[in-house]
C-alpha cells in the first residue's frame, strides 16, 4: 500500500485551489451553471463532490451578508407606518413605500429560500441541483434588494426635500451605482473570461 497524503479538514472541504493560487470563477447564470457545476478546473485535485460542497458553502455564506442587510431594511420599513406623521404622506410617497415593502419581502423570500431548501433536502443527494437553483434564487433576490434600496432612497429624499428633481437625481444616482457595481462590472468580467476561453472547451 502506498502512503496516503494527509489532508486537513479544510483542504478536504475546499480543495487546494486557494493555496495553489488558481483563480476561482464565480457561479454563472443558470444555463452555464448547469454545465459547469461540480466540474473541477483543469489540473486541480479537487473532485466533483468537494467542488459542489465548496460552492454551496460559499453561496450560503454570501447570502448571510445579503440577508442581514435586507432584515435591517425590512425592520425599518415595518416601523414607518407607526411613526408620527405617516398618515400625512402624499399618494406618491405611499405608493413608493408599499412597492418598496413588497420588494423587500420578495427579496427576503428569495434570499432565504436556499437555506430553507438546504434544510428540507437534508441527505437527499440533491446538492448539485440545489446549487443551481440557489444561484438563480440569489440573483433574483439581489435584484429585488436593489429595487428596494432605490425605493427607500426615493421615499426618504422625497419626504425630506419634497422636490421632484432632487428625488429623481438621488434615486438615479443610487440606481446607477448599484447597476454598475452589481451587474455591469461582473457581467463585463464574465464576457472577457468567455472571450479568452478557447472554443470547444
Amino acid at each position: 500500500m502506498g502512503s496516503a497524503t494527509y489532508r486537513s479538514p479544510r483542504e478536504a472541504s475546499y480543495g487546494r485551489l486557494g493555496r495553489q493560487g488558481r483563480r476561482i470563477a464565480p457561479g454563472g447564470l443558470y444555463r452555464r451553471t448547469i454545465a459547469t457545476v461540480g466540474t473541477a478546473p483543469q489540473g486541480s485535485d479537487e473532485d466533483r463532490k468537494q467542488r459542489v460542497d465548496r460552492e454551496l458553502l460559499e453561496l450560503l455564506n454570501e447570502l448571510r451578508v445579503a440577508v442581514t442587510g435586507i432584515q435591517v431594511l425590512f425592520a425599518f420599513l415595518l416601523t414607518v407606518p407607526f411613526a408620527f406623521g405617516f398618515p400625512a404622506v402624499t399618494t406618491f410617497q405611499r405608493d413608493v413605500y408599499f412597492a418598496t415593502l413588497v420588494c423587500t419581502a420578495l427579496a427576503t423570500a428569495f434570499l432565504i429560500a436556499p437555506s430553507a431548501q438546504h434544510r428540507l433536502l437534508f441527505r437527499q443527494r440533491d446538492k448539485e441541483a440545489l446549487l443551481v437553483r440557489s444561484n438563480v434564487l440569489a440573483i433574483v433576490g439581489l435584484a429585488f434588494v436593489a429595487v428596494a434600496i432605490v425605493g427607500v432612497v426615493v421615499l426618504i429624499t422625497n419626504i425630506v426635500f419634497g422636490t421632484a428633481i432632487t428625488t429623481i437625481v438621488f434615486g438615479a444616482l443610487v440606481a446607477g451605482t448599484l447597476l454598475i457595481l452589481w451587474y455591469v462590472q461582473p457581467l463585463r468580467r464574465r464576457a472577457q473570461a468567455d472571450d479568452r476561453t478557447p472554443s470547444g472547451k
